[in-house]
């Protein structure tokens, strides 16, 4: 079972440790500077290997703080981070290399390209439900675009934060890559830091004060948050298909997963029928006894998330929804059942707040228009998933509604895709992770133009002669036939 964070408390914050190590770290980034591929992959690979070595120890770090699964742990947390790295390894030659952009009109005589510069000094926040891959992956990210890096994992896995600090200790010297483990305090003085790029991965509420001290120093910012991602199945879905992988995806992690369906939307006439599919596949993966944990369950992070949680599902009851499965829930254990609940009250809390557990709210719906207004009356959420045999219909729900990613008659397999971006819009996320956009996050792409002794913008320096001048409305009158 896991512990709270309370019982094992993490290191005090030692904030003259912290500026040294930051200090440290600006004649790194400088010197990374000028850094070759073979560099950056030879940490990249340190990073993977000294990762291996303590696999079994991570594995009961995870079960100690989560009461994860070996399987999730090698499939969710191991797998992410192995993945990230054999392609940065493998791509990163041509990743590194300038783009050289056509000439426009205008720059006829010019030679450009688009230069890929590490950004600096990075620091990286990451959260308690994927502690290992939502940290190692990006940074191998940042590894790969030449950054020396802080981390700073979440204090509500100790046992893991303090397996990931031995593992970062042994492949580096912090003055290229550092974590400190700590609480809230630790992650302020971090950000009272001038990083040149903070990676935060977290809540929209603490995201929105994170970009608020980067402003600070006007440090860029790459945030991926959260949000209530809805699901749709459709009339003409797969039903089967539909509950197979919505509820591995909803549960996967006992739910603590920022892009796991919040919710799902029902069409009415297959809405039984869904829920006798999800009842089935739920029994047969977790168990007849629903009110005991099962072995292939994790458990919720800690007590106070299974209050939380557990009083969203209590005012749903409450206020008259229907328990379809589920509904256990034992504090002590950190347990909740896999727990499905219909005919929801419109007011019920759990509709509002982002659940972030392992309880799925079933709505009915009889008109696709209905659905897509619902989902653009909420902030914009980090996925969207919808499962259809009719592709017009699906089209017209993605184009219709805004979210961070989508994903069709599947769910949560996008953020394995590392050729696709990954990340959130306004309130799920700024900026992208994964593969060449991951790498591009912790880059500036810096453009660089060389001219030469033909450069047409000479006809632009004074004196401005009639002759000039109509030389420029000749140029401005043929961009603007050109452009029609």
């Amino acid at each position: 079972m896991p512990t709270d964070p309370v019982a094992t408390p993490p290191p005090p914050t030692d904030l003259q440790q912290i500026r040294q190590v930051f200090d440290r770290q600006r004649e790194t980034a400088l010197r990374w500077r000028q850094s070759t591929a073979a560099e950056r992959i030879s940490r990249i690979r340190s990073l993977c290997n000294t990762m291996m070595a303590h696999r079994d120890a991570l594995h009961e770090a995870f079960a100690a703080d989560l009461g994860k699964p070996p399987a999730e742990v090698e499939a969710t947390e191991f797998l992410p981070v192995l993945e990230e790295a054999r392609i940065a390894s493998g791509k990163l030659r041509g990743w590194m290399k300038p783009r050289r952009p056509q000439p426009t009109l205008t720059m006829l005589g010019t030679f450009a390209r688009v230069q890929y510069q590490p950004r600096g000094r990075t620091l990286i926040i990451a959260p308690w439900n994927y502690p290992l891959s939502l940290c190692f992956g990006p940074l191998v990210s940042a590894l790969a675009a030449g950054n020396p890096v802080i981390l700073k994992p979440s204090e509500w896995t100790p046992a893991v934060s303090g397996r990931m600090a031995q593992i970062i200790d042994e492949a580096f010297p912090d003055s290229e890559v550092a974590l400190f483990e700590g609480t809230a305090e630790t992650a302020m003085a971090l950000l009272d830091l001038p990083f040149e790029h903070i990676f935060f991965t977290g809540s929209p509420a603490v995201g929105s004060a994170v970009m608020a001290s980067a402003a600070t120093h006007l440090a860029s910012v790459t945030l991926e948050l959260g949000g209530k991602s809805p699901a749709v199945v459709c009339e003409s879905a797969d039903l089967r298909l539909a509950a197979e992988t919505l509820m591995w995806g909803k549960f996967l992690n006992d739910g603590q997963t920022c892009i796991a369906p919040d919710h799902v939307w029902v069409h009415a006439s297959v809405k039984e029928a869904f829920i006798e599919e999800c009842r089935v596949i739920l029994l047969a993966r977790y168990g007849s006894d629903t009110r005991r944990p099962a072995p292939d369950l994790a458990r919720i992070v800690n007590r106070r998330h299974t209050e939380r949680i557990a009083h969203l599902l209590a005012d749903a009851l409450e206020r008259g929804a229907r328990l379809r499965l589920g509904g256990t829930v034992d504090l002590d254990r950190h347990f909740i059942a896999p727990t499905l609940l219909d005919q929801i009250p419109r007011d019920a809390a759990i509709l509002n707040e982002e659940i972030f557990g392992p309880v799925l709210p079933i709505l009915e719906y009889t008109q696709t228009d209905a659905v897509i207004d619902a989902i653009n009356a909420r902030p914009k959420p980090l996925a969207l998933y919808v499962w259809s045999r009719d592709r017009r219909e699906t089209a017209a729900i993605v184009a219709r509604t805004s979210s961070g990613g989508a994903c069709i008659n599947h769910c949560v397999v996008q953020f394995a895709h590392s050729n696709l971006p990954f990340g959130g819009v306004n309130g799920s996320g700024l900026g992208s992770a994964h593969g060449f956009h991951g790498f591009k996050t912790f880059s500036h792409e810096r453009a660089i133009l060389r001219s030469s002794p033909i450069m047409l913008s000479r006809m632009f320096h004074p004196p401005y002669t009639k002759s000039r001048l109509r030389l420029v409305r000749a140029v401005v009158d043929l961009l603007h036939r050109l452009g029609r």
